[in-house]
């Protein structure tokens, strides 16, 4: 593969991807504007609270979308189309039998994920409502996990864009129909964001039709099922998954620690939250497409080609990392002023947006090495490092700051995080180029 030619194609999915991912922040930030307005601040401290309960049901299988991209991306390099769609329909019926055994437990993860979470009861009773609205989207959710794998892993960010529009202009809308028109709240933001996953699925299939040689799937349906597929499939979703909950254990803890602190430590630290995702999300657009070609020059075993991905990958994601910490620092008061009106909320947040700073920085190696690492398909690497960053950097820090009742204390500790993950993945970059 000529370098220039495949950088030109590496810039075009990555700027896909972002424009994509910006959706999704954009209908996030959307329901925190629209609840961040209401006159009672418990309904988006409460949805914040429920997010975390969300973040562990859904993203404990994210390795639907992760291990879906590396498989595609490292097949799609080999030029193995059967194995394409093998990959990709195994992953889709998996994610619909886990989509409704999710259905079928949510009262008990209710009440257990509730049970644990710490706030004040008119905080609580609001993030009950939203649950109760958004867990019906749960089979949707995860297979669209599956799609966007599918169509990441063949690098076709014109159809994730679609998706993505599809699903964020749904939820926007249906947001201000149930939230300002019926007056629904938190329950409102929850049904909202569900049905806007099924009006992505249904987006999702109809592009997908066409592509997949459905008569042969079926005709060889029982080699979707083998045991080395199964064993391979089992490895790598076993280590994403532990990767993922350490990731979630770590936000889950400093959101439902923020709120022990206080509603308006929570609503603050909500409020810098909403900031890393949003900046999240443009790093993704990069990191995905270092997923994309990862596979790709594994499949090929092209080191030279995996050496240059790391290199450029990783200095525009933190070029774009600091880039958006200093616009933070630089206007708070603006540009949080977009998300609430609540001037004590605002009054406070001179004082810890510092802090995005160092967490960006840090995070913006991090999330690039993640999709590096996801399209060379090695989960090991991957959960060592998050593992790692949550036992050693996280933790003790995380226990001296809710000892101490310190804000400040937090923001340290999600710091050490974010530094243990980037200087552990980066450390194992090197000998990545050796396995292809």
């Amino acid at each position: 593969m000529v370098k220039p030619a495949w950088l030109r194609e590496f810039g075009r999915l990555a700027i896909a991807n972002i424009v994509s991912n910006l959706m999704v922040p954009l209908a996030g930030l959307i329901d925190t504007a629209f609840l961040g307005h209401l006159a009672d601040i418990r309904h988006l401290a409460g949805v914040a609270l429920a997010t975390i309960l969300f973040n562990f049901i859904y993203w404990s299988f994210g390795f639907l979308r992760m291990g879906t991209t590396g498989l595609i991306a490292q097949a799609a390099g080999r030029g193995d189309q059967t194995e394409q769609w093998r990959v990709g329909v195994r992953g889709l019926m998996v994610a619909l039998v886990l989509g409704l055994a999710i259905l079928l437990v949510q009262l008990p993860l209710r009440q257990v994920g509730f049970a644990i979470l710490r706030a004040d009861a008119d905080v609580l009773d609001a993030g009950v409502a939203f649950y109760q609205g958004r867990i019906w989207g749960a089979p949707a959710v995860l297979m669209n996990y599956v799609l966007l794998g599918w169509f990441l892993g063949l690098g076709r960010g014109k159809r994730v864009l679609v998706l993505a529009a599809v699903a964020n202009g749904t939820n926007i809308g249906l947001d201000y129909w149930m939230i300002v028109r019926l007056g629904w709240d938190s329950y409102g933001a929850g049904l909202a964001t569900a049905l806007s996953q099924y009006a992505m699925l249904l987006a999702g299939m109809l592009l997908l039709v066409r592509s997949v040689p459905w008569q042969q799937v079926w005709q060889q349906r029982l080699s979707l099922w083998t045991r080395r597929a199964l064993g391979d499939l089992f490895r790598l979703n076993r280590d994403i998954m532990v990767r993922t909950w350490a990731l979630l254990v770590s936000f889950g803890v400093f959101t439902n620690l923020s709120g022990i602190m206080g509603t308006e430590t929570l609503a603050v630290n909500t409020l810098l939250i909403q900031a890393l995702m949003l900046v999240s999300y443009f790093l993704d657009g990069i990191a995905f497409a270092a997923e994309t070609f990862a596979g790709k020059f594994s499949g090929l075993g092209d080191r030279s080609g995996l050496s240059t991905l790391a290199t450029v990958g990783g200095g525009l994601s933190v070029g774009l990392g600091v880039g958006f910490a200093i616009a933070f620092i630089s206007f708070p008061q603006s540009l949080f002023g977009l998300l609430t009106d609540h001037q004590t909320v605002l009054s406070q947040l001179d004082g810890y947006v510092l802090w995005l700073l160092p967490v960006f920085s840090f995070g913006a190696i991090a999330f690039m090495l993640d999709g590096y690492f996801l399209g060379l398909t090695s989960g090991t690497v991957l959960r060592n490092s998050t593992v790692l960053a949550t036992l050693v950097g996280f933790v003790p820090l995380a226990i001296v700051a809710y000892v101490r009742q310190s804000p400040h204390g937090l923001w340290s500790a999600l710091t050490c995080f974010m530094a243990i993950r980037a200087l552990t993945l980066a450390w194992a970059v090197p000998s990545s180029f050796k396995s292809a």
